[in-house]
């Protein structure tokens, strides 16, 4: 009881923040780029479908990383508020607040993967459609879970300029990382809106997402190794 009450240190906070944020990364671009990246074929039910009925032990394992990422990311959304409290309790907060809506967000919206797998596999779903028709409602649901994963993303976005803007301010946190994370902000806002209100010019944007890549693995290998610096 002693040792789960006892007070931990920030540097302490740091350290296991930045292993979470490491877990996020990794699980979340396995997911997008080794499994759904892999499997999915962008307006190919058919090629689609039998893509995931052939390697269906890894189109669940693409809900698994998804799974682990977003309860890895509630625990960064709790530790980073702590870290950055003494900055601005408030913006601390809010940028919890709009992390775990996004965590929320991506929960449900993950409903939408595991239901494509539902319609291929069910046999009840087998008998009630045609397969030209069950794949194409597989695709559907992918569809609306990939716009969904965007929706998510403008709830990210906004935590991440508010992060930023404050580790930026943090006496220990180096400023670089702060405006990494803002710029970071800025693409993942930029990318999501355009996928909704301009999607033929997503391609364009495609590029910029380097950004956040390089920015958050920064941040979080410096929480990693780094921990805070001293005053």
């Amino acid at each position: 009881m002693t040792v789960l009450t006892r007070k931990l240190e920030p540097d302490t906070i740091a350290h296991v923040a930045g292993l979470l944020y490491l877990v996020i990364i990794v699980s979340g671009i396995f997911a997008e780029v080794g499994v759904r990246g892999s499997l999915l074929i962008a307006g190919d039910a058919s090629a689609t479908a039998s893509n995931i009925l052939e390697s269906e032990w890894l189109y669940r394992l693409g809900f698994v990383a998804d799974a682990i990422m977003l309860l890895s990311d509630v625990g960064v959304a709790v530790l980073l508020y702590v870290l950055l409290k003494p900055v601005s309790k408030l913006l601390s907060l809010t940028a919890a607040a709009f992390r775990l809506t996004q965590a929320a967000v991506l929960s449900v919206n993950l409903l939408m993967y595991y239901s494509a797998n539902l319609l291929l596999t069910g046999e009840a779903y087998r008998a009630a459609f045609d397969s030209e028709k069950l794949d194409s409602l597989a695709l559907l649901f992918l569809d609306i879970h990939s716009h969904g994963y965007d929706l998510g993303l403008l709830f990210f976005g906004i935590s991440s300029l508010i992060v930023g803007t404050l580790v930026s301010r943090s006496s220990n946190l180096p400023t670089p990382l702060g405006y990494g994370l803002m710029a970071s902000g800025i693409v993942y806002l930029t990318g999501s809106l355009t996928r909704f209100i301009a999607p033929q010019y997503l391609s364009m944007l495609e590029p910029a997402y380097i950004v956040p890549l390089v920015a958050e693995l920064a941040f979080c290998l410096w929480l990693l190794f780094k921990g805070l610096m001293r005053e």
